[in-house]
């Protein structure tokens, strides 16, 4: 069934068929388009990349700026013609990929007014996302969707995972800043919380480093704290993954928002209000 933002604006003419070869991916021509505009994606990424290459911008920057504003140029046209052929179209244009198909050619046009403003349109790569209809790989977008209800699942558990370990960098930070001293790089208690956040993420960059005994003792317990860290969010994702795999699992309270009960339950067992219609 054809979602409503994408639906055609008329069913015969030349918007019709435009509608038909645009959005569709079942005959040759629509498959055919529908890899013309991924191939034209990726080059104009590559030229927004080999734009940012000093060397490669002092020799060719003319050229990358004409095939940059070539594809804008080409993908504007795509744009007001993919509004132009749906019967909503203010309702494609907030979609998803109407989103995305707009934040595609404003970089550029931007760059007119602010400075390298035109590098964004890396952001074409998103387009990429059409691909599955390409493919026909639909069905990944299902998977894709019990990963974002697992995480909105688990948002509080994630949210208070975030704020303990936000609230151990700032006291790390602060102890650090007094241990160490500006003498050493800790020059400022922020400084000391960006130091702490490195070190629990077991990242090092090696920027800033204790060099009293204390200081050392208590980045070794950091450190260890940090990998304990990192299995939490893990285990937070794979649990609620499992609560959404588990068919026994039925809709929330209606009175208190307990979430979870047995498929056979009758009654909430922390409020006693009925849950379903009753018999």
């Amino acid at each position: 069934m054809v979602r409503l933002e994408f639906e055609p604006a008329s069913q015969s003419g030349w918007r019709a068929e435009c509608h038909r070869i645009i959005f569709g991916h079942t005959r040759r021509d629509e498959r055919i388009f529908d890899l013309i505009l991924i191939a034209l994606i990726l080059a104009s990424v590559l030229v927004a990349m080999l734009d940012s290459v000093a060397e490669v911008d002092r020799e060719w920057g003319d050229w990358l700026r004409a095939a940059e504003w070539t594809a804008t140029i080409a993908f504007t046209g795509e744009y007001f013609l993919r509004l132009a052929v749906v019967r909503h179209p203010w309702r494609y244009a907030r979609s998803f990929f109407g989103v995305i198909d707009l934040l595609a050619v404003l970089p550029t046009y931007l760059s007119l007014f602010l400075f390298g403003a035109q590098h964004l349109i890396v952001i074409r790569v998103l387009r990429i996302l059409r691909v599955f209809r390409i493919l026909k790989l639909s069905q990944y977008v299902g998977e894709s969707s019990e990963l974002l209800a697992a995480l909105y699942q688990s948002r509080r558990k994630v949210l208070l995972f975030v704020i303990s370990v936000i609230s151990l960098a700032t006291i790390f930070g602060a102890i650090m800043f007094l241990v160490e001293g500006p003498e050493n790089g800790f020059t400022s208690i922020p400084r000391g919380i960006y130091w702490a956040i490195v070190t629990m993420a077991t990242v090092g960059f090696g920027d800033i480093a204790p060099h009293t005994v204390l200081g050392q003792a208590i980045t070794s317990l950091i450190i260890i704290i940090g990998y304990g860290i990192i299995a939490v969010p893990t285990g937070i994702f794979t649990a609620s993954m499992m609560r959404g795999q588990d068919r026994s699992i039925i809709l929330p309270c209606p009175r208190c928002g307990l979430p979870e009960h047995a498929a056979d339950a009758r009654f909430c067992h922390r409020c006693g209000e009925r849950l379903g219609k009753s018999d």
